[in-house]
């Protein structure tokens, strides 16, 4: 063999090295960051069930059913695909979410939505906490609506007590959270109208959005994660002139609302980026469990205030807002009428608002008045048991939904009858909505998946709890 091969071998023995190095280091990486079974794997790896689901499919096959994966875009193949991450440092998901898109192109052929970054653990802390400290566990959990998460959790601990609440513990409960409900929606449509351009809308809803907040402060001592309704009522009565306070954050609000009409919903560009764009039907959305903005802009009027009325809803006068085609438009109108609905509840509320106790005057629920404590020893003693073992809950389980502003948020609760849950679970509506992000994005454009989910409103605190 002649020198002129030898040198020839060598490279190629080098370059077979290179190889293989660099191939070990693609696996290496591959094993670190790898996610498991609920990565968006190669179609021909995926089975025919998921395969179905990450295209968009949501209903059920008939028994005995089956589907071939080469019936499924048979025309496209792995190596004509690509497989991409957005997320989950991404500021349109609004949160540690990642998507992992299939694409051909521009056009999104399969959609797998990854969460759990967060794993906070809440519902398995809940059991370790006593009933008293709970609602400083679940008000963390939807930051954006906190109120509903404590009343929830404090509706379904009543029912396992058997309390009967003051008339005003309720109403204030009802202004509270339709004031929340505001908030939340402000803040959508300042975050949904900054991911499709809009920067006047940002800051126009944090404007509004701080009115509300404000008079939380007021009222409950932070701007969120209150704990402020807890079980047996709230934690302080309403404070002076909240009438007035009320009063002008629904004029300002209400007036406002028809500068975002003119801002936005007329706008070309708003309506070409919205309009047909994310649809889901109503049998698909039903299908997928999900409730809330989405589930009534396909047409649905399911809304828990109306249809499973709690607190006092029944004696309120409100119309439940759906829409038509189930797309991001009509998620949008649903939301913005949505606060016009809320503001036209609060007015009621604050004209309807009873007098009396603010939380129950039960011994074995509720804390001694602040001033009986320096009079009194029993009060004292009252009060450290209270606060330090908390109170007994009967034996039993309950599931207890609410209406918030992502849709039915319940609480399971089951009791041995001590002073902490025994099981505690949630049903949290973001975390059910992103099943709909195949469906919504199936056949559309890379481009529009910004806007298609940022129209589900969801927040990964209560996703990953």
């Amino acid at each position: 063999m002649s020198e002129h091969d030898d040198r020839e071998q060598a490279e190629i023995g080098l370059e077979d090295t290179e190889r293989a190095h660099r191939e070990a280091e693609e696996r290496a990486l591959v094993a670190e960051t790898s996610e498991g079974a609920q990565e968006l794997m190669p179609r021909g790896t995926t089975s025919a069930g998921e395969l179905r689901q990450e295209v968009g499919a949501v209903l059920r096959l008939p028994e005995g059913g089956y589907v071939d994966p080469g019936d499924i875009d048979i025309d496209r193949r792995d190596d004509q695909t690509m497989i991409i991450n957005m997320g989950p440092q991404h500021p349109s998901t609004h949160g540690v979410l990642r998507l992992m898109l299939e694409l051909d192109g521009e056009t999104v052929l399969r959609t797998k939505p990854i969460i759990g970054y967060l794993h906070t653990g809440m519902e398995k802390t809940g059991e370790e906490l006593t009933y008293v400290q709970g609602a400083t566990n679940t008000t963390r959990m939807d930051y954006l609506s906190p109120l509903h998460n404590e009343l929830v959790f404090s509706l379904a601990t009543e029912a396992l007590l058997g309390v009967e609440l003051p008339p005003r513990a309720v109403w204030i409960r009802m202004l509270m959270a339709e004031l929340n409900r505001m908030s939340s929606h402000l803040m959508w449509m300042a975050t949904n109208g900054m991911d499709l351009g809009s920067t006047s809308m940002m800051i126009y809803g944090f404007r509004e959005r701080e009115m509300v907040l404000s008079f939380f402060e007021k009222t409950t001592g932070l701007r969120m994660n209150h704990n402020y309704i807890r079980p047996g009522g709230v934690a302080a009565d309403l404070p002076d002139g909240w009438q007035d306070d009320v009063e002008i954050i629904c004029e300002t609000v209400l007036a406002r609302t028809f500068e975002y009409d003119e801002l936005l919903t007329g706008q070309p560009i708003f309506r070409e980026r919205t309009e047909a764009v994310g649809n889901i039907a109503a049998e698909e959305a039903l299908a997928l469990s999900v409730t809330g903005p989405i589930l009534r802009s396909t047409g649905v009027p399911w809304d828990l205030r109306r249809t499973m009325p709690y607190l006092a809803y029944d004696k309120l006068d409100f119309d439940v807002i759906v829409g038509s085609y189930g797309d991001n438009f009509d998620r949008y109108s649903v939301r913005l009428n949505e606060i016009r609905e809320s503001i036209r509840m609060v007015r009621q509320i604050a004209e309807m608002m009873p007098p009396g106790d603010y939380r129950v005057q039960d011994r074995k629920v509720t804390p001694p008045p602040r001033a009986r404590i320096d009079e009194s020893m029993e009060a004292l003693i009252h009060h450290f048991k209270v606060f330090t073992e908390g109170f007994r809950v009967p034996e039993g389980e309950v599931y207890l939904a609410i209406e918030s502003p992502r849709g039915e948020f319940g609480c399971y609760l089951c009791s041995d009858g001590g002073p902490r849950p025994w099981r505690v679970r949630f049903r949290a509506p973001s975390f059910v909505a992103l099943q709909a992000t195949a469906t919504l994005m199936h056949d559309a454009l890379i481009a529009d998946m910004i806007a298609a989910v940022g129209s589900l409103d969801t927040v990964m605190g209560e996703c990953d709890r």
